[in-house]
């Protein structure tokens, strides 16, 4: 048992259960809450968003329009239509997953850059609808957001919020993982190292594909839900194009094909800013000095480099000539 501990793996996902569990104790306030939940939930879409670009190495910079999808999706649903708040989120999580797999099945076709123009252009189109279609969206002012409920339990306050939403990351780092070490995993990494090789050995590129790419939506939509219920507002800005820049963002700055390096790369991209709001003007200058650095310094991201440099370097092999002498 302390050797399955002692894994990457299980070490990994305990420290993250650990630390969720413990933090707590240093939050002394709404607004520190209000941080760490935000960190949560841009970690839960990071985790996904990681399987997509980290292990089977297809870009994307629209996935800001998932999570916006499934925000509104379960706002409209929720505050204009009276469903029930938790079938407004189980409904609006179809919805996006088949949004994923229709639009996947021909944008995933492409690579490189090409691919990246189209799940920009996807995300660009999410952002305009709800946009312009105010009637059911609010336009650009928004639109306000029932609490979530379950049964007539309500799920109110910051504290509550934190267990909710943390217990939620444990469970999307832990499903990433299991995927990760699956059969499933294993072809997704060998699509990122050479996709007519995978395809020689009798792995269904399309189809691995398409299956990860709706897999990373489904996480993205549940996250953009759970933020809009949190808040009780949301407006287009979360379904913008920088959204999706800043998610990709985290997914490189903690580490490709690291799920706790994307954990990472959210926490400190999401409250960087707030511990850079001192410098004031130069708040900006100094942000993208720091991601520089960081990226000269520790190109594979954060975990995976820190982790290389931790890791135990083996001795090297005594010949059979000095093992006598």
């Amino acid at each position: 048992m302390l050797q399955a501990l002692a894994s990457p793996r299980s070490g990994g996902l305990l420290a993250l259960a650990v630390a969720i569990a413990l933090l707590p104790l240093v939050l002394s306030n709404k607004y520190f809450y209000d941080i760490v939940i935000l960190v949560y939930l841009n970690a839960i879409v990071c985790v996904g968003l990681n399987l997509l670009i980290g292990y089977a190495g297809q870009i994307s910079l629209g996935h800001a329009g998932f999570f916006g999808a499934g925000a509104y999706g379960s706002a409209i649903l929720a505050s204009r239509y009276g469903w029930p708040p938790l079938a407004a989120m189980l409904a609006t999580t179809c919805a996006v997953a088949l949004l994923a797999f229709v639009v996947g099945r021909p944008i995933l076709r492409l690579k490189g850059h090409y691919l990246a123009m189209a799940t920009l252009g996807m995300g660009i189109i999410v952002f305009m609808v709800i946009t312009t279609e105010d009637k059911y969206t609010g336009g650009p002012d928004g639109i306000s957001v029932v609490p979530l409920s379950i049964g007539g339990f309500v799920l109110q306050g910051e504290r509550l919020w934190y267990w909710v939403v943390g217990a939620l990351l444990l469970l999307a780092v832990w499903l990433a993982q299991n995927l990760i070490d699956s059969p499933a995993g294993r072809a997704l990494r060998a699509l990122h190292s050479s996709e007519v090789g995978a395809e020689v050995v009798g792995i269904n590129a399309a189809e691995h594909k398409l299956m990860v790419f709706v897999i990373s939506a489904v996480f993205a939509s549940v996250a953009g839900s759970l933020a809009a219920h949190y808040s009780g507002f949301i407006t287009p800005g979360k379904a913008a194009f920088l959204h999706s820049i800043e998610l990709v963002t985290m997914v490189v700055f903690g580490g490709m094909a690291s799920t706790f390096g994307a954990v990472v790369g959210a926490a400190v991209l999401t409250t960087l800013p707030q511990l850079l709001a001192v410098f004031e003007d130069y708040e900006m200058m100094v942000f993208g000095a720091v991601m520089m650095g960081t990226m000269i310094f520790m190109p594979r991201g954060v975990v995976p480099s820190l982790a290389r440099l931790f890791r135990p370097r083996r001795k090297p092999a005594v010949s059979a000539a000095e093992r006598s002498s």
